[in-house]
């Protein structure tokens, strides 16, 4: 009896973690969009762009936004969004991209010595 009850226990939990609801990136295609926290601190996705013909041009305009919102006077260098299913995750160190939010984050672009977004071995290697 005392053996089951742990191995009852762990089946309740796997049975929860299955009901419980994922965040999701919207696939709609070519839109753009712009992950933020809304009303309860619940996540809101926000379109910022239409007719994006790739995850590098979403990247851009996320990178515009988070550029003109420095402008303003937000510090914030952390954006995250997502463009036909997959997250992006701008970051000081460059864009990262996942199918999940919470999930592992592949490097997409990185940051040039002068702070521009590039492909990665798109700039010639210093000798």
């Amino acid at each position: 009896m005392r053996a089951t009850l742990p191995i009852l226990a762990a089946a309740a939990l796997f049975t929860l973690a299955g009901c419980s609801k994922t965040l999701e990136a919207p696939a709609d295609a070519g839109v753009c969009w712009h992950l933020v926290k809304g009303d309860g601190g619940k996540p809101r996705f926000n379109r910022l762009a239409d007719h994006q013909p790739d995850l590098e041009h979403c990247a851009a305009q996320l990178e515009m936004m988070r550029l003109r919102f420095r402008g303003l006077g937000l510090t914030q260098d952390e954006v995250t969004g997502a463009f036909q299913g997959q997250f992006l995750f701008l970051q000081r160190e460059g864009v990262f991209t996942s199918q999940t939010v919470d999930g592992y984050r592949y490097p997409f672009m990185v940051r040039t010595g002068d702070g521009r977004l590039a492909m990665p071995g798109a700039m010639p290697q210093q000798p």
